[in-house]
């Protein structure tokens, strides 16, 4: 469990990711932007890669709690939307984590990293999988396309999603637009 000055220090982390990258994302940057000393961040994460794997490990965290809390008696197709509602709704409300989840130069920090990127890509695959295979063995989504790659298909759109809003500034209602692209995900899956 991270403390509440890590916290904050993750999403001040995030906000330097959104502006300048992960190049720009210094201890020197992050200790301006929090009004404290390096040695400050220093008693909280040991190095720059420690507070991304903070990070990525509170985002998983996060959406693991958000998505659990769900409605489970919903229908099959309304908790595929409400999945993705709630995703919107959190990068909406914290638009400087969706750098440190959608951004390629991280891929190329370590291994560690990798590893904290693809445990939050399993999380989130861990919700969506049983659901398209129990919407495909009710007879709502397609079976011509295994359920593996239904998935890959939804995600993949998702991260377009998250990636046009990331490189338009933000500009557009996340929320309405990522709505939409669920429901044309939906037309297409349904048998």
């Amino acid at each position: 469990m991270i403390s509440e000055r890590q916290k904050e220090i993750i999403d001040a982390a995030g906000r330097i990711l959104t502006e300048s990258g992960i190049g720009g994302l210094t201890t020197k940057k992050l200790a301006l932007e929090m009004g404290f000393s390096e040695a400050a961040i220093y008693r909280h994460f040991s190095s720059k890669e420690a507070i991304i794997l903070a990070l990525l490990e509170y985002l998983r965290e996060n959406m693991s709690s958000r998505l659990s809390a769900l409605d489970s008696n919903l229908g099959v197709e309304d908790l595929f939307k409400a999945i993705f509602s709630s995703q919107f709704s959190f990068f909406t409300a914290h638009p400087h984590f969706v750098v440190a989840v959608f951004s390629d130069g991280l891929w190329e920090e370590s291994d560690q990293i990798n590893q904290a990127i693809l445990a939050l890509m399993q999380t989130k695959m861990g919700f969506l999988m049983p659901l398209i295979q129990k919407g495909q063995a009710q007879g709502i989504f397609k079976t011509d396309v295994s359920a593996e790659k239904l998935v890959h298909l939804v995600l993949g759109a998702f991260r377009l999603q998250m990636f046009k809003w990331r490189v338009s500034g933000f500009n557009f209602d996340l929320n309405t637009t990522g709505n939409e692209l669920i429901q044309s995900i939906l037309t297409l899956i349904k048998s």
